[in-house]
């Protein structure tokens, strides 16, 4: 229940964020500036209070399952948000791009189902550090990134926003089994939030380049794959048993799906809807 709370909170924030991102000034740079000038947007702050809602649930959810199901769970807000998008408010999404969509589908399934309960291993010093230099290499190459426009553009912010977001996810899944009051004092939930925010600014800028379907499955792709190999290899999650193939299947499908999502994303924006709040 708290992956599917967390999945429609994402979805429902991903196209409320579209809508303020776009109507708002692009710039082709890096641009830290832009979270300030969204938080006087109204839409964009109910897009900003459900994704927080998305990952509240996905952080509670990471105290017993491993990173592959929770990550895969989320990254189904994709889908979900092209569907709002289109019904409510009539973006366009091509054929293409939903049969990208669909196996980007078929791969979190795979992941699903090669899941298994687990409660994460404490993380070692130097994979703090090493998730500390890896936020910091985002910040570097998002400086050059920020220069690439239309659907490539997007796809590189989107996957710069997935590590910082794959940085999170790893720091939430040791944190999550608590003790939570005590969270202020870890240094990995200072980490996770300034990831967070780093995250943010990021998706902001990939989702003023190109369709949200892009950007978001960029995004929601990389930190599948990224938080999937280390929370395995690192953090002690479980696979269950003869699920190593539908794992690799499933990261391969989900890796694909993204190639073609930059190969045939639409460089035009959706058609924001008129009258929206400000």
């Amino acid at each position: 229940m708290l992956l599917v709370l967390s999945a429609l909170a994402a979805a429902v924030g991903i196209v409320a964020q579209t809508v303020a991102a776009r109507r708002t000034e692009q710039r082709d740079a890096v641009d830290p500036g832009i979270l300030v000038r969204l938080a006087t947007d109204r839409v964009y702050l109910f897009g900003f209070g459900s994704q927080v809602l998305a990952f509240g649930c996905a952080f509670l959810a990471r105290a017993t399952l491993p990173l592959y199901i929770v990550q895969a769970g989320s990254s189904s807000a994709v889908g979900l948000a092209a569907v709002i998008g289109l019904v409510v408010l009539g973006w366009r999404v091509s054929g293409r791009e939903i049969a990208a969509l669909g196996v980007l589908a078929v791969g979190l399934l795979l992941l699903v189902g090669a899941a298994e309960s687990s409660v994460a291993a404490p993380m070692p010093p130097e994979l703090g550090f090493g998730l500390l230099g890896a936020l910091l290499a985002v910040v570097a190459l998002a400086f050059p990134a920020a220069r690439i426009a239309g659907a490539p553009g997007a796809v590189a912010m989107g996957a710069l926003a997935g590590v910082a977001f794959a940085v999170l996810a790893l720091c939430g899944r040791p944190l999550a089994a608590g003790p939570l009051l005590e969270l202020p004092l870890q240094p990995l939930a200072w980490l996770m939030v300034a990831s967070a925010l780093v995250g943010q600014a990021l998706l902001a800028a990939a989702l003023q380049r190109a369709s949200t379907t892009v950007a978001a499955a960029s995004m929601d792709a990389t930190t599948v794959v990224l938080a999937s190999v280390l929370g395995v290899t690192v953090l002690g999650d479980q696979i269950a048993a003869g699920g190593g193939w539908w794992v690799a299947a499933g990261l391969t499908l989900v890796v694909a799906a993204v190639v073609a999502m930059a190969v045939v994303g639409r460089s035009t924006r959706e058609p924001v809807a008129v009258g929206v709040p400000a």
